[in-house]
C-alpha cells in the first residue's frame, strides 16, 4: 500500500494543531504541525501513539516506515530529506521510548 492510500485509512487528525515528541527527560524534541508538508507525518505519529499506548516504541517506529511506504526508501536514500523518517528510523533501531503530546486546535 502506497503513503497516499495509508494516509487515507489513518484517524482524522482535524481536531489537531500538532503533535510534540517528548524526551525522556519530557522536554519537546520535535514538534509536527498540522499544516501541507506536515500532516502526513502527523498522523502517521497520532496513530502510532494511539496504537502503543501514547508513546514512539521502536516496534511504533517500525510499523511507521511501513506505512510512509515509498517514501521510507527515498529517506534511507536521502538521508535529510524526510526528517521525520529519519527519526523513525533511528528509533526503530534503539530501544528508547518516546512521549507524544497532543495540541489542539
Amino acid at each position: 500500500m502506497n503513503f497516499a492510500s495509508r494516509l487515507q485509512q489513518l484517524p482524522s487528525v482535524a481536531h489537531l494543531a500538532a503533535l510534540q515528541v517528548l524526551g525522556a527527560d519530557g522536554q519537546v524534541i520535535a514538534t509536527l504541525e498540522n499544516k501541507p508538508g506536515q500532516a502526513g507525518s502527523l498522523a502517521v505519529y497520532h496513530a502510532l501513539a494511539a496504537l502503543y499506548g501514547g508513546t514512539i516504541t521502536p516496534a511504533a517506529a517500525t510499523l511507521g516506515l511501513e506505512w510512509y511506504a515509498e517514501h521510507t526508501e527515498d529517506a534511507r536514500a536521502h538521508p535529510g530529506k524526510h526528517p521525520n523518517i529519519d527519526r523513525l528510523l533511528a528509533w526503530a533501531q534503539g530501544s528508547e521510548r518516546f512521549g507524544v503530546r497532543l495540541v489542539a486546535a
